[in-house]
């Protein structure tokens, strides 16, 4: 799961630096799709239909812009200078799955704009910290919301993190929020795809035609995504560089 988390790091590295004004978000899509490819690995999103959806979701990426969270469909849109691109992409590697994502502003978002980037990827880093043997879910639902809400942003309700491995998605659910030493402990050998989604507003969302979900309010989102392994020592953050 390392070697397929690193792939995974660079292929979100590159796809980041292409997200520019001008681009179409289906170029990025097409690119996801040709890297993972050529890694040697397999788009994870491609043809997968998660529990409750109509259909298949039909593209290697998700492009979730401004209001939209999580889920976006890449299509001929051009970013454009302002946007808060939120690009979240997995693979399958020797029969393993990976899951991570990150937000990407595209010049300048505003003061707010940047602030909500910083606070969702510290609320990340936070989430993370906090999984190790003999804490729980809880300890890292509250990490989360903690940081979220000191810095007076909302978490984006009726959205989580996941167990992954073998599947994409599995148990357990990792909620953004919690209380200390509640939910399931953790420990060595679990891994979790750990991934706040934070809004400026009040963080209702609604779902979109195209299965995605937005902001209730219209107000800007950001999501970042780690997948994390418990392990003896802490956790180790298999996504990253």
């Amino acid at each position: 799961m390392a070697q397929g988390g690193a792939m995974l790091a660079a292929v979100l590295k590159r796809l980041g630096e292409e997200t520019k004004p001008g681009v179409q978000t289906i170029e990025l899509d097409v690119l996801a799709r040709k890297l993972i490819i050529g890694a040697g690995a397999k788009p994870a999103f491609l043809n997968y239909r998660p529990a409750g959806a109509k259909k298949a979701y039909p593209y290697t990426l998700c492009v979730s812009v401004n209001d939209v969270v999580v889920h976006g469909q890449p299509s001929k849109y051009k970013i454009r200078e302002g946007d808060i691109v939120s690009l979240d992409l997995g693979l399958e590697y020797k029969g393993f799955y990976l899951d991570s994502a990150i937000t990407v502003p595209v010049g300048d978002v505003g003061k707010q704009g940047k602030k909500l980037i910083e606070v969702t990827r510290e609320s990340l880093m936070a989430g993370v910290k906090a999984a190790k043997p003999g804490h729980t879910l809880g300890d890292i639902g509250a990490a989360i919301e903690k940081t979220i809400v000191r810095n007076k942003f909302s978490v984006v309700e009726g959205l989580t993190g996941h167990g992954i491995g073998r599947d994409l998605h599995e148990d357990p659910t990792v909620f953004n929020f919690g209380r200390k030493g509640q939910g399931e402990e953790l420990v060595p050998g679990m891994v979790l795809a750990i991934e706040p989604m934070v809004a400026i507003g009040t963080g209702a969302i609604r779902q979109l035609l195209d299965e995605s979900y937005g902001t209730a309010d219209g107000e800007r989102a950001a999501h970042f995504e780690h997948t994390v392994a418990i392990t003896e020592k802490g956790p180790r953050i298999l996504t990253m560089l």
